[in-house]
C-alpha cells in the first residue's frame, strides 16, 4: 500500500519523501528561492509587484494559500500550502512568469534563478510559528529597515490590523496559534516580532539549521506561550508526519554519531533523521558534513527499503 494512503488513515506519524519535493494536500512550507549568483530579483517597485500579482494569481487560480511572504532584493520567502497537491505546479508557473517577464524587460538572457526553489515543512505549530516571524524579520536583519512593519514588500502589515481587509494572504492561520482573539494574537505577535528581531540566528540561505535556533531561542524568551502550543492543532493533522523540534533532533543526532553499530533499527534511525534534515532543506552534502557520514552513505540508506516509522529513542 502507498505509505500517503497509509498516512491518510492515521496508520503511521511520520514519513518524509527524500528523493522528491513534498507536495501532496495540506502539507504547509516554507519555501525559498534566490537569484543566480549575486544577480538581482527585483531592480524597481514595478518588480516586486509584479511578483505580488503572479502569487495572488497563484493563490486564486491554483489554491494555493498563502500565509507570509517577503520579497527581498535578491531573493523570497514563502509560508504557503497547496490545498491540491499542486505545489510544484504553482511555484515553477509563478518563478517561469516572472523570470521570463524579467528578461524581456531588462534585456537579459539566461537563468535568472539559481535553481529549483528550497523546501522546508512544517510539521509543527511553533515551528509554524517561527518561521513567520523569521520571514517578516528578513529586511531587520538584513539592515534594510530597523522595524519590520516599515519594508513594503512583505505580508506583516497584515499581521498587525485585527481589522485587516481580506487579502490574498492570509494572516488568520498563523495569528489563531497565539490565541482565536484577533486583538491579543496581534499584540503577541507585535511583541515576539520585537524580541525576535534582536536574535542572532543566522540566515536560513547558508545555514539550514538557522530557524530552529531562531525557534529555539523563542522558546527561551517565551517558555508559557510555546507550551501552550504544544497540544495537536490543525496544522498537525493536516501534514504528513512528524517534524522534531530542534532539541530533540539534536539529541538524536548526538545518539546516532555514538552509535557504530550497523543494526537495523540504528541504520532505520538514521535514515529517519536523514529524512528530518532533508525535510528542513539541508544538502545531502550538509548532512553528510553534519551526521558524520559519507555522502555515499546518506545515498545508500535512503535507497534501502527501511521502516517508515522513526524509532522512539536511540539512547
Amino acid at each position: 500500500m502507498d505509505p500517503l494512503d497509509l498516512i491518510s488513515q492515521g496508520k503511521i506519524k511520520r514519513f518524509f519523501r527524500a528523493t522528491r519535493k513534498l507536495t501532496q494536500p495540506g502539507v504547509i512550507s516554507h519555501i525559498t528561492q534566490r537569484a543566480a549568483g549575486k544577480e538581482p530579483l527585483f531592480l524597481e517597485d514595478d518588480d516586486y509587484l509584479a511578483m505580488l500579482g503572479l502569487l495572488k494569481k497563484a493563490a486564486e487560480e491554483l489554491g494555493i494559500r498563502i500565509f507570509a511572504f517577503c520579497l527581498m532584493g535578491n531573493h523570497l520567502h514563502l509560508l504557503a500550502k497547496a490545498e491540491e497537491g499542486n505545489l510544484n505546479d504553482a511555484m515553477r508557473n509563478t518563478f517561469s512568469q516572472y523570470a521570463g517577464r524579467f528578461n524581456r524587460k531588462y534585456g537579459r538572457r539566461g537563468h535568472l534563478f539559481a535553481g529549483r526553489y528550497r523546501q522546508a515543512v512544517c510539521l509543527d505549530p511553533t515551528y509554524l510559528l517561527a518561521v513567520s516571524l523569521y520571514i517578516h524579520l528578513n529586511p531587520v536583519r538584513a539592515g534594510l529597515v530597523d522595524d519590520p512593519f516599515k519594508y513594503r514588500w512583505s505580508s506583516v502589515l497584515l499581521y498587525n490590523d485585527s481589522k485587516a481587509p481580506k487579502a490574498f494572504v492570509d494572516p488568520g492561520f498563523v495569528l489563531n496559534l497565539l490565541s482565536e482573539d484577533r486583538p491579543g494574537s496581534v499584540k503577541r505577535y507585535r511583541r515576539l516580532l520585537e524580541r525576535g528581531a534582536g536574535i542572532e540566528s543566522g540566515h536560513v540561505l547558508e545555514q539550514q539549521d538557522a530557524i530552529d535556533r531562531f525557534r529555539a531561542m523563542l522558546v527561551s524568551m517565551f517558555p508559557g506561550l510555546f507550551k501552550r502550543m504544544v497540544s495537536p492543532i490543525h496544522v498537525a493533522r493536516i501534514s504528513s508526519g512528524e517534524l522534531l523540534n530542534l532539541e530533540e533532533l539534536e539529541r538524536r543526532i548526538e545518539a546516532v554519531k555514538d552509535n557504530h553499530r550497523r543494526k537495523p533499527e540504528t541504520q532505520a534511525a538514521k535514515r529517519f533523521l536523514i529524512e528530518q534534515l532533508i525535510s528542513r532543506g539541508f544538502k545531502r552534502s550538509e548532512i553528510a558534513q553534519r551526521l558524520q557520514m559519507s555522502p555515499k552513505t546518506i545515498y545508500n540508506l535512503l535507497k534501502k527499503s527501511l521502516p517508515i516509522s522513526a524509532p522512539g529513542n536511540f539512547r
